[in-house]
């Protein structure tokens, strides 16, 4: 960037032209954007975080069923996720064919497995 050259200063305040100033503030975005970035490679490198396959974020954009792509990403089967969760392999497989909505129990626990967030599970219902 180019020096800066105030138009005027006084004890209290700096005058810019208005190019120096939105200059400033492009870098200052910059600089925020780069922390993030080093901070989410912190995270990733910490196993704070953790990344998901295009082709699933797709899936999931496009409306994929959420626990069955997640099961799916974790290499689990239906019958072995409901195992784990205690319930019937039967009623998994109506959460994931959208019959059945689950209880907020079992899709706690569907989160807890699964190791996501129950909101990652739950899809956000948009009024009409």
């Amino acid at each position: 960037m180019n020096a800066i050259k105030p138009l005027s200063v006084t004890a209290e305040t700096v005058t810019l032209a208005r190019t120096d100033y939105e200059a400033l503030l492009d870098e200052l975005e910059e600089a925020r954007d780069l922390a993030r970035i080093r901070q989410i490679d912190a995270d990733l490198a910490a196993g704070r975080t953790e990344t998901i396959p295009f082709e699933m974020a797709v899936a999931l954009c496009d409306g994929a069923n959420r626990v069955r792509t997640w099961r799916k990403n974790r290499g689990m089967t239906a019958r072995d996720l409901a195992k784990q969760i205690g319930i019937a392999p039967g009623y998994l497989s109506e959460i994931e064919t959208g019959k059945k909505a689950g209880s907020l129990q079992v899709l706690t626990r569907l989160a807890a497995v699964l190791r996501v967030d129950l909101d990652d599970l739950v899809c956000d219902v948009q009024s009409e």
